[in-house]
């Protein structure tokens, strides 16, 4: 296996800039993940960009509008782009798994958006399938959301319970700063 650890990063597009998704928690995100791009790019580690292409009509992720692209500073080198219209990464295309498996590698860093959906089941997948994963948390923000009796659970709270559910289980739940490549 491959010392070099794999850098995902899930869906940092313009589409989740929209105002449609509402409140949304830790506005340092995008920052924190464009200083863990920076860090893979100067030690030219290897680099996985996930896009959501969405197939709802009413998306700001659908293609072929704005809200489809990364947001500024994240598109640049890398050396796999995966689309996908579902939560995991591993569902997308090109196989992440199979591209992964036939470059020995077998440690990912995860950040994106949102925390509690796309970061969380891709990262729930790579432990399952045995990969060594890291969850960057605060380079992953969520939203607002309710509860199924329709009372508002807010984004920290969405946030800090997935580092609760994945942490130990499914990953390591670290911070930017503790990134030490």
């Amino acid at each position: 296996m491959h010392k070099k650890p794999v850098l995902v990063v899930i869906d940092v597009q313009k589409g989740f800039l929209d105002e449609k998704w509402g409140n949304s928690n830790n506005p340092e995100c995008e920052s924190n993940i464009k200083k863990l791009l920076n860090m893979w790019r100067e030690a030219d580690h290897p680099i996985v960009l996930v896009r959501h292409d969405s197939v709802s009509s009413d998306s700001p992720l659908r293609p072929g509008q704005e809200g489809n692209d990364f947001q500024d500073g994240v598109d640049g080198k890398h050396d796999l782009l995966i689309t996908k219209s579902v939560n995991s990464a591993f569902y997308g295309t090109p196989s992440l798994n199979e591209w992964l498996k036939q470059n020995s590698y077998s440690e990912l860093y995860i950040c994106g958006i949102t925390t509690n959906h796309c970061c969380e089941t891709t990262t729930r997948m790579a432990g399952n399938l045995g990969y060594e994963v890291k969850f960057v948390l605060d380079a992953t923000r969520t939203f607002d959301f309710k509860d199924i009796s329709g009372n508002l659970v807010y984004a920290e709270s969405v946030y800090q319970m997935t580092a609760t559910n994945l942490n130990g289980e499914f990953a390591e739940i670290m911070m930017t700063s503790e990134v030490n490549l």
